[in-house]
């Protein structure tokens, strides 16, 4: 063997040793251990966990003044609705009062066009009349201001109603006057 042959083996030596430190440094196994040990990746992780984190409590935040602002416009619309409840008990009065000659005249059917058109509204806005006679009372729903005993009717029935009571949405907005059996 020549000294050129010699040189030219301990080249390709020095080479494959070389190749064989870079296959160690880029495995998975080394990469993951690095990168664990990096800060910056701590930070990322912790800043994208902050992150994650504001953006929840900014969508908690949203949905919940979503919620109460809801809840204060049915509240204002109750409120304005209670004020029209006396209105329509007097177009009712006033209808009932009418006699069966008095019912063919146009004042007497234009009233009772407007009660109509003052129901269809209210039905729309959600407010809805309660019937109590003949169901079973339930204080949540009823205001009873008579007790009468009357076999014919069962246990804490309702056995008139003398107002009528009205539901907005899902809440009672007035209790139905009753009068209850037995």
């Amino acid at each position: 063997m020549s000294t050129e042959e010699t040189k030219v083996e301990e080249t390709l030596d020095q080479e494959v040793e070389v190749e064989e430190t870079v296959e160690v440094e880029e495995t998975p196994e080394t990469v993951e251990v690095e990168d664990a040990k990096d800060p910056r990746d701590e930070k990322i992780k912790d800043l994208t966990d902050r992150y994650q984190r504001l953006m929840a409590e900014f969508e908690n935040a949203r949905k919940r003044m979503a919620k109460e602002s809801t809840q204060k416009y049915d509240m204002g619309a109750m409120n304005v609705l209670e004020k029209l409840l006396p209105v329509v008990d007097n177009f009712e009065r006033g209808l009932a009062s009418a006699t069966e000659e008095e019912k063919e005249t146009p004042f007497v059917q234009g009233v009772e066009a407007i009660y109509k058109q003052l129901m269809t509204v209210l039905d729309g806005l959600g407010v809805k009349p309660m019937d109590a006679k003949g169901k079973e009372f339930d204080p949540n729903l009823h205001n009873a201001v008579m007790h009468i005993e009357n076999e014919e009717l069962g246990e804490n029935v309702v056995a008139e109603e003398f107002q009528k009571g009205y539901m907005y949405k899902e809440s009672v907005l007035r209790h139905s006057m009753v009068q209850v059996a037995n």
